[in-house]
């Protein structure tokens, strides 16, 4: 999958615990850690060689709490940060300048968090394609309300059936704080065995929100053992 703007560039996990994280992940799915090119507090995750992940010790210091967050890639940050508030979302950071790039960390206006990225972007790493690491799932309150605004800043269709690299879900409720109607940008790993992946976090500390999906969608949201939600998948 081509790398363009308004497409899904990277995910990336706020930690205030490196060490801890690591020994976490590398445990439940297997990733190994290596520095990013971005500064040394930056980490990459990868499975079987290939980039999977980040780590951000440095936007803990920033007050972001520890999450998961989806970045999109972008032209103009300073336009898109703009638009964002313009319609509706929340500029939390930046534009700020980050390694070789610029972003900005922010909200929809049902609430989901996510990023934006200017700047090269790993040209191996993809969401929701073949045999991409990653899928992508917006839990919103209004899927009417938000599909237009993602359609302004990213460029996606105004339809949300349409979105090229994530699903649009219905059903959140603002502040709730429940996993399964909270709105998020669900980030979903695909591994071989999600049972075993599942049973390996907890195992480290970490806690099942979610029944498997059944046989056939094998899908589980957990929360680290800091508090940070993801979903496995079966690849």
């Amino acid at each position: 999958m081509a790398v363009r703007p308004g497409a899904p560039c990277w995910v990336s996990l706020t930690t205030h615990d490196r060490q801890a994280t690591e020994e976490f992940y590398g445990g439940a799915l297997g990733w190994s850690f290596q520095e990013g090119a971005l500064a040394p507090e930056f980490r990459v995750a990868t499975a079987a060689g290939r980039p999977v992940a980040g780590l951000n010790e440095a936007a803990a210091a920033r007050g972001l709490p520890v999450r998961w967050t989806v970045f999109f890639l972008v032209e103009d940050v300073d336009k898109a940060s703009e638009l964002m508030a313009e319609c509706g979302g929340t500029v939390a950071v930046g534009p700020l300048e980050t390694g070789s790039g610029r972003t900005v960390v922010g909200s929809d206006p049902c609430g989901a968090a996510f990023g934006l990225w200017q700047g090269e972007a790993p040209a191996e790493w993809s969401a929701g394609a073949e045999d991409a690491p990653v899928e992508l799932s917006l839990h919103t309150c209004e899927p009417d309300a938000v599909a237009p605004f993602y359609s302004a800043v990213l460029g996606w269709p105004p339809d949300g059936a349409r979105w090229p690299y994530a699903d649009l879900l219905g059903g959140a409720r603002p502040g709730d704080a429940d996993p399964d109607t909270c709105p998020r940008w669900e980030i979903a790993f695909r591994t071989p065995n999600p049972d075993e992946t599942v049973a390996a976090a907890v195992r480290r500390g970490g806690r099942a929100l979610s029944a498997p999906g059944g046989a056939q969608a094998r899908r589980t949201t957990l929360a680290d053992p800091h508090g940070a939600l993801f979903t496995v998948v079966a690849a």
